[in-house]
């Protein structure tokens, strides 16, 4: 059955609970046509014995043997659990009483109950799901939403060892994470090339579904570069569609070729149910390989811009503007002001076919390309103008219009310290939080006229009251696509005149 753009998919991702069922984040997003789609048949692979590098796919009486790849894979996967401190109930295990909590004992209406002693609050698994480990030295790639929200982060591999892993970074667009651990004799995997990979190619997915370890499936690529609707709340738009059995707890385990290789990283399912249904989505290794390089290098993942608002060229947009020259591509919509293709002279009406030799025809393949860029980086363009094929060559820039390359940032840059407000303090200023900037010195904060005792009460519309509070806003203002990167900051004095600032952000990138 094909797919097309009105047909509404739930798009489960596969970070499992302790209990088996599948993470509470459920989008419903339109599928957008690829042109390919799996109708190739059986491919069946080279015999290892006839020399070269391995297939592991060979024939055995005519059947499909994966083995070799399997019994190679499963030891370069992992089991990952998110672990964080249960918020227990502040009134006891036993029914609260409102009349015995605000007037003593004696004035509830219930029988009094006997004080349960308190626990100990320790991190305990929320949530678990699989990793690949990608080098000897001990770093390993699962999804972010396996790990977002945990305050401890064990990894489990194939022999039974067990480490504490930490987290070097994370990327919410492309929901990649890396990971480390300090172990030896590591089984890593190598990096394929998912740009390479046909439609009807033999794939395995190997990952801990349900908890169960070292599980693999098979199937076939079912679709490249599979577009999900502008609704995702993931940025990656270029999927490797596949139909290898995948379910709660794969997220983040491996998607590889029949030589052993990385091509993907699982991360989500097409589901009415929450179980696998015949549609998983991984993200290709070509991005995860970008990401997690930038992760170890930058802190942060580098990301090009080409500075254009485009469409998918359909019948209908070629009719309307006289273009026969192409069947598809990106229909360029508008250029932005002192963009890398507005300085390369793309102009508004142009055809993109091509980025750097590979064919453009969709979102998801421009995305694809994109991915593997950084400001900075020059490309070169092929595109149709009033049906005659032109090159040029751009060199891109970040979402700010430079080349910069953009680092982690850090909140101490703001330059100050903070202190929390006393109840006597609120209580004179008869406000209900709030937070004291003390030692301002040469940082942001001072750029833009902030002084000692200042008192903060919110940051874009954001409640203050500790220092956590500001590094938390501090770091999603950071990691947002937003070009504009600023702190409003609402506020008064000790003296109780209200004051209202803006903290420019933006230098914090470079």
């Amino acid at each position: 059955m094909t797919l097309n753009k009105n047909t509404k998919l739930g798009l489960l991702l596969l970070a499992a609970s302790i209990a088996g069922s599948a993470t509470t984040l459920v989008a419903s997003q339109a599928v957008k046509d690829v042109e390919q789609t799996a109708t190739a048949d059986t491919f069946l692979g080279q015999d290892p014995a006839q020399g070269g590098t391995y297939n592991s796919v060979a024939l055995r009486g005519g059947d499909v043997d994966f083995t070799v790849v399997a019994e190679n894979t499963i030891n370069s996967v992992v089991s990952i659990k998110n672990m964080a401190t249960v918020q227990q109930n502040p009134f006891g295990s036993g029914d609260f009483d409102p009349f015995e909590f605000f007037f003593g004992p004696g004035f509830g209406g219930g029988q009094r109950r006997q004080q349960q002693p308190k626990q100990d609050s320790k991190p305990q698994a929320r949530g678990m799901g699989s990793g690949v480990v990608i080098s000897a030295d001990g770093y390993i790639v699962t999804n972010n939403h396996v790990i977002d929200g945990a305050e401890k982060i064990e990894v489990t591999l194939n022999d039974n060892r067990t480490f504490n892993a930490t987290l070097v970074g994370t990327d919410d667009k492309t929901d990649i994470a890396l990971l480390k651990i300090n172990a030896k004799d590591l089984h890593p995997l190598t990096f394929g090339n998912s740009e390479a990979v046909k439609v009807g190619e033999w794939v395995l997915a190997v990952g801990n579904p349900f908890g169960f370890n070292s599980t693999v499936t098979a199937g076939i690529i079912s679709a490249k570069a599979r577009g999900l609707s502008e609704s995702s709340s993931m940025g990656i738009k270029a999927f490797i569609q596949h139909d290898a059995a995948v379910n709660p707890g794969n997220s983040g385990g491996a998607l590889v070729n029949t030589a052993g290789e990385l091509i993907g990283i699982n991360t989500m399912i097409y589901s009415q149910t929450g179980n696998y249904s015949g549609c998983s989505f991984a993200v290709p290794a070509s991005t995860v390989k970008k990401v997690v390089t930038d992760l170890k290098q930058y802190g942060t993942v580098q990301r090009a811009v080409l500075g254009i608002q485009y469409k998918e060229l359909d019948a209908e947009l070629a009719k309307k503007h006289d273009i026969t020259a192409t069947n598809d591509g990106l229909y360029v919509a508008e250029v932005v002001d002192r963009s890398a293709a507005k300085e390369a002279g793309i102009e508004a009406g142009d055809v993109i076919v091509k980025l750097n030799g590979a064919s453009v025809k969709n979102s998801g393949e421009m995305q694809e390309q994109m991915n593997k860029l950084r400001p900075g980086d020059k490309a070169e363009v092929q595109f149709y103008r009033d049906n005659k094929l032109k090159t040029a060559t751009v060199t891109l820039k970040n979402n700010q219009g430079t080349t910069k390359v953009t680092k982690t940032s850090d909140v101490m840059s703001l330059g100050c310290a903070f202190t929390e407000l006393s109840d006597a303090d609120k209580r004179d200023l008869g406000i209900s939080g709030g937070l004291k900037v003390v030692g301002v010195k040469t940082g942001k904060f001072k750029s833009a006229g902030i002084k000692d005792g200042f008192i903060i009460t919110d940051i874009n519309n954001m409640v203050v009251n500790s220092r956590d509070d500001v590094e938390n806003i501090y770091n999603q203002i950071m990691r947002s696509s937003d070009s504009d990167k600023v702190m409003f900051i609402t506020g008064l004095y000790p003296t109780g005149r209200k004051v209202y600032y803006a903290v420019d952000l933006a230098d914090d990138e470079e």
